[in-house]
């Protein structure tokens, strides 16, 4: 297995296929969205429902950053109105994955293009996920009507929902966002990372109290295993969090998630799903996970020290590399994605999930692989 760093004619062929592949899309997927994952490794239509609507759009704008294509600008713009629509009619809008949905698609085109819809859009979906904020306990509630017993928990995944937070109050200047983001983050590191630098998928308070409980799965293996996207939510979320807050803990809990992470990938550095499993594992693996700790690592490598930012940079560039060579989709007539080989959710005899988009493409896993080249092809400005 070939674990090297692109070449730049690797990195130029990647790109530019990546691209393509998004504008060959733009027929089906201009007035409807890409389903959460793949089926047999091909997108449907979807409406625009869901956490993961907003990664298409982030998609859309990646490939006009390099292409400049006005076709593909003009259709992201479409999809900021729908953004803009669906948060005005409260159409699935009742869970905390707000940055997910609108930092790629509404402030992404705010800050590109100006768009006043965006910045619109993007406001009121700040507005809706700071209504979440359960003081007991000091976190955003995840999923579930507020203060219901058996949803009363954060999870990890919630670090990439803050920065919205973080660009609210910078707009806005009200201090109120920003506030709330830094009091969950301080919350869900100080539970969801153990003290061998795994991480909980999710973590339960008590609604009376805000104590915190227990620590549970909803995708993991098991309560006390380490999903690997969860593990790479840690790694990018800690990076995030350090890019607006410049705290120093947060290098410090960057560091820890990942060295777990690097430390127990497979033998040739496609994580599986869990990392319960290793090499010669015959269960599935998550390239997903692996895009979005590449990200991570290359965001937090520009606030390093020389040497430490060159070993995550170097780490994210091996990563990416068999992302490519392994995973990429090349030829279009096998998929309408970006990237193979991803599980959106795998059940276990300790977890409560369905089998769903096993070794398939997932919306999310394409964003950022899309996002991991074009960070490594140029200094990039985030959407997040």
């Amino acid at each position: 297995m070939d674990t090297s760093s692109l070449t730049p004619q690797e990195l130029a062929q990647a790109l530019q296929t990546a691209v393509t592949n998004t504008a060959a899309c733009l027929p089906d997927f201009t007035h409807a969205f890409k389903y959460s994952h793949s089926e047999n490794n091909w997108y449907a239509p979807s409406e625009n429902v869901e956490w993961t609507t907003g990664f298409w759009t982030g998609e859309l704008w990646l490939a006009w950053e390099y292409t400049k294509d006005e076709r593909i600008k003009e259709a992201a713009l479409q999809q900021v109105q729908s953004f803009l629509y669906r948060i005005k009619e409260k159409i699935d809008v009742e869970h905390h994955d707000m940055g997910f949905l609108y930092s790629l698609s509404c402030v992404a085109a705010y800050k590109l293009v100006g768009s006043q819809a965006g910045k619109e859009a993007a406001l009121l979906a700040a507005d809706n996920l700071l209504a979440r904020f359960q003081e007991k306990g000091q976190f955003f509630q995840a999923w579930g009507p507020l203060g219901a017993p058996n949803n009363y928990r954060l999870i990890i995944d919630c670090l990439l929902n803050l920065p919205l937070l973080f660009w609210a109050s910078r707009e806005t200047g009200e201090s109120k966002y920003a506030r709330k983001a830094v009091e969950h983050s301080r919350t869900a590191m100080s539970c969801v990372l153990r003290d061998d630098n795994s991480t909980y998928h999710t973590y339960y308070f008590d609604p009376k109290t805000g104590e915190p409980l227990r620590g549970v799965t909803a995708q993991g293996y098991r309560d006390g295993s380490a999903w690997a996207r969860g593990q790479a939510w840690g790694i990018y979320g800690t990076a995030l969090v350090y890019r607006y807050t410049k705290d120093p803990q947060y290098k410090e809990l960057f560091v820890r998630v990942t060295d777990f992470f690097l430390a127990h990938l497979p033998d040739d550095w496609l994580p599986y799903w869990d990392f319960d499993f290793s090499t010669g594992s015959t269960e599935s693996r998550d390239s997903s996970a692996s895009a979005i700790a590449v990200c991570g690592m290359l965001e937090m490598a520009d606030h390093l020290e020389p040497a430490e930012a060159e070993y995550y940079r170097q780490a994210a560039k091996r990563l990416l590399g068999v992302l490519y060579r392994t995973c990429a989709v090349k030829d279009p007539s096998l998929s309408n994605g970006q990237l193979l080989h991803g599980t959106y959710a795998k059940s276990s005899p300790y977890n409560t999930c369905k089998d769903r988009g096993v070794d398939e493409c997932s919306l999310w896993g394409d964003y950022f692989y899309m996002e991991a080249l074009l960070r490594r092809h140029t200094s990039w400005n985030p959407y997040w």
